[in-house]
């Protein structure tokens, strides 16, 4: 054969690849409202910088007269691109080739990505929307699922790996999203490891798919997923709004841009933003919203355990992680949920170099049997494990309450954090005053003239002597004590001092963090 021939025969190639599955199966994708695998790499990298590996790859089963249905590609698009000018490695499955279903060819292909990605240092991206494994491969495909999953696991704390469920990932095909660091589902995308007819038989429970594994059910109920998104295209941009906030890999800094807002820029807002009433509430985002770079915080889990709040922001230009008690829900105590929720983000942060701020205002851990019985201690040291093992720079603010076991868990000194403040608002103490006292002075409560008269004195001399940030300043426990209105330009001051910090671990295979 010439080479013009040649030349000739991989244009037809290209242009079969093109196709996946046919022009029937690319219109029942678009009339599902869905877009192809094709469609979505273009929305989601820069234009004209997608490069495709493995184009003419096809499977190897020759049961079930598999052999007679070979598609190039088989199923998965593979490739590497840019996303804002920076590399990335991409993976995206392709329902119209099998269901989008993943054999062993598959899962080579996958991994090879996997591989290319963590040699160069780069995020992988895989774009979810599959059958799950290819029944007729049998153990072939398992074993392909498993060189995927160990994949994520290598790669984990070493290059960012993104995964966004934009249809089906059902049974094992589950455990590589959500072995990666961050899951965005798409609303009538779902995720679940036993179908709605297992479910039904196994317990006699009716439910339905979106019931079971919905988009909003794994934001709001599970906690599997991490961000919501209405739309594929809303999806595709809160990937890249991600990726403008975290590194390439674990030895580069979180990317910056040049800042607009005023590093000196002070609130007087924030002086009159805690209610006089103790007991009172206030959303805690309006605060984070004054002190971050032009208010523009990008919320993680935000439909999951709503009594803390974690995401990313800006300071001076510069990303950083935020973690905070949210006291307009729940008074802002610490569960089991929030504190696994907080626990993750902190060790994301450690792991890709990105600096933590964390603003306290928590009376405690929730109570109830629920809770003790669901692993709540459990829960609670994970938070904490991941506070104390981090080595990243940390500032932390506490705004007012700072009680027991809750005061050590939240980014105390006590934990190694670099900068600790507190507002002339701070109670830190084991307990709340009220409760101390009805414990400390039960019995003279109990036989005075007047019982609430003695209990207001003896809650306000409580307060005075031991929940206040004075006291605790005094010890060396909090740094400085700041009025409200300059905490921007005290943490910019302060992460710019620590940005060099040298803290260092115990030499060892790895820590037992309580799973």
């Amino acid at each position: 054969m010439k080479i013009k021939d040649k030349i000739k025969h991989l244009e037809e190639l290209e242009k079969q690849a093109l196709l996946g599955g046919g022009e029937k199966r690319i219109k029942a994708q678009h009339d599902k409202g869905k877009l192809t695998a094709r469609e979505r790499i273009e929305l989601l990298l820069d234009k004209g910088t997608f490069r495709e590996t493995d184009k003419f790859v096809t499977h190897r089963c020759t049961d079930f007269e598999m052999d007679k249905k070979k598609i190039l590609g088989d199923g998965v698009i593979t490739g590497y691109g840019r996303i804002n000018g920076r590399q990335v490695c991409i993976f995206v499955e392709d329902f119209t080739v099998f269901g989008g279903s993943l054999s062993k060819a598959y899962a080579e292909k996958v991994c090879k990505l996997q591989d290319m990605a963590l040699k160069m240092g780069c995020p992988i991206i895989g774009l979810k929307d599959s059958g799950g494994a290819r029944i007729q491969e049998g153990v072939d495909s398992l074993a392909g699922y498993t060189d995927v999953f160990l994949r994520n696991v290598l790669s984990s704390g070493v290059v960012p790996q993104i995964s966004a469920v934009l249809g089906p990932c059902a049974g094992g095909a589950v455990y590589s999203p959500a072995m990666t660091d961050f899951i965005i589902m798409v609303n009538g995308s779902y995720m679940f490891l036993t179908g709605p007819d297992v479910v039904k038989a196994a317990t006699y429970e009716d439910v339905s798919f979106e019931e079971l594994g919905g988009a909003m059910v794994h934001n709001e109920k599970s906690g599997v997923a991490h961000f919501f998104a209405n739309s594929e295209i809303e999806g595709i941009d809160l990937i890249k709004k991600l990726l403008s906030y975290i590194p390439q890999n674990n030895l580069e800094d979180p990317p910056s841009v040049e800042p607009n807002d005023d590093i000196n820029r002070m609130e007087k807002a924030l002086d009159e933003i805690i209610p006089d009433s103790p007991n009172k509430p206030y959303d805690m985002s309006k605060v984070i919203e004054k002190v971050i770079d032009n208010g523009e915080f990008f919320e993680v889990h935000k439909h999951y355990a709503k009594n803390l709040i974690v995401g990313f922001a800006r300071m001076a230009g510069r990303s950083v992680g935020i973690v905070a008690n949210q006291p307009a829900v729940l008074a802002g105590v610490l569960d089991r949920d929030s504190s696994m929720k907080g626990a993750r983000f902190v060790r994301f942060c450690d792991c890709f170099n990105i600096p933590i701020i964390t603003f306290v205002d928590v009376p405690g851990f929730l109570p109830g049997t629920a809770q003790e019985w669901g692993g709540v201690i459990k829960n609670g040291a994970k938070l904490l494990y991941a506070y104390c093992e981090s080595t990243v720079p940390r500032v932390t603010i506490i705004t007012r309450k700072a009680y027991g076991g809750a005061y050590c868990v939240m980014s105390s000194k006590h934990t190694r954090t670099d900068i600790n403040f507190a507002w002339p608002s701070a109670e830190i103490a084991v307990m709340g005053p009220e409760g101390a006292v009805k414990i400390l002075y039960r019995n003279e409560i109990k036989n005075a003239k007047d019982p609430k008269a003695l209990e207001k004195k003896l809650v306000d001399e409580y307060t005075e002597k031991f929940a206040n940030p004075f006291i605790t300043a005094s010890k060396g426990y909090v740094d400085a004590i700041i009025k409200p209105s300059e905490t921007r330009p005290r943490i910019i001051e302060a992460l710019e001092m620590i940005e060099n910090k040298r803290d260092v671990n115990p030499a060892r295979k790895h820590g037992n963090i309580p799973l």
